[in-house]
């Protein structure tokens, strides 16, 4: 404003104060409505971050699960959030967090994650078509089979299959080959173009590898998702079993920071939770995929140590 004053000196004659007074309206008005874009663009911003949606469907996503982390979250967002099974990204995507250690043990999504990261374009044409499908889960097994797994086009053709997949489901057969069906989507909105997740994932990191191997911080928060403690078919070469839920619960356990658990509400998994010292929530689950046709909730458990 105080180039408008010296400006407004330099009119002169009778109508010299009317015009600086004018002058200096207009000027304050365009700086204004300078601030207010500044500020919607700003609000735009936040409004599109706000809007990315996890890019892939994914079988036990957690997005519904925001509204009870949120009040955890809120009160823990200077911290780095760390996610040990990562999964579908929904939990990481809800809260938006500055920083994020973000791994799975299912190297070909982290794969597709890194290319993301990176502004990953796809160029091949996507078909929902049961041959075409088939087609291109036969190309892709043949770039893991030859060591180009970690290329652009197993990131393009990983998506393809989870898109076009039953039901959002990522399984491997004992050869770490992907053997998924073909799924039964009337319609179905790829996308191409990934640019949004650019600034998104800029301060992420992303690792593929057993949990135990994170190189964590003391004030880390980590909200941890591991398969759910039922029978399930390979999502990754080896398996999740039992020893793996205690081995998973008892690092967890040793964390100093906040730390925050989701799993299936069996008797065992309380039990295991309970005698380490974590506080448990049990909260309805929206049931939606189930060989019966089943659709009631099912009940799920919030296990929470060190929060503030």
């Amino acid at each position: 404003m105080r180039h408008a004053y010296i400006l407004a000196k330099s009119y002169r004659g009778s109508k010299g104060v009317n015009k600086a007074a004018e002058l200096v309206i207009i000027l304050r008005s365009a700086m204004a409505e300078t601030v207010i874009k500044s500020a919607a663009s700003n609000r735009r911003e936040e409004v599109e971050a706000e809007a990315v949606r996890p890019p892939l469907k994914w079988a036990g996503g957690k997005r519904w699960q925001i509204p009870y982390l949120a009040e955890y979250w809120t009160r823990e967002k200077h911290r780095r959030l760390v996610e040990p099974f990562c999964g579908g990204l929904a939990v990481t995507l809800g809260f938006l967090p500055r920083r994020a250690l973000l791994n799975d043990i299912n190297p070909h999504l982290i794969n597709f994650y890194t290319w993301l990261k990176k502004g990953l374009a796809i160029t091949e044409p996507m078909r929902n078509q049961r041959a075409w499908y088939y087609a291109q889960r036969e190309k892709f097994n043949a770039l893991l089979a030859s060591d180009k797994a970690e290329t652009a086009e197993a990131a393009a053709l990983f998506y393809y299959l989870n898109r076009t997949g039953y039901n959002g489901l990522c399984r491997f057969n004992s050869s770490g080959l992907f053997n998924v069906p073909f799924g039964r989507y009337k319609t179905i909105n790829y996308r191409d173009d990934f640019r949004e997740f650019v600034p998104v994932f800029r301060d992420w990191q992303f690792t593929h590898g057993d949990f135990d191997r994170l190189s964590l911080q003391d004030d880390d928060f980590i909200y941890a998702d591991p398969p759910y403690d039922v029978p399930f078919t390979q999502y990754a070469k080896g398996g999740f079993g039992w020893e793996d839920q205690q081995r998973a619960a008892e690092w967890l356990a040793r964390h100093k920071g906040p730390v925050i658990l989701s799993n299936q509400a069996t008797p065992r998994i309380l039990k295991l939770y309970k005698s380490l010292g974590f506080t448990l929530h049990c909260i309805d689950a929206p049931r939606r995929m189930s060989c019966t046709g089943d659709r009631t909730p099912a009940k799920e458990v919030l296990a929470l140590r060190n929060p503030e």
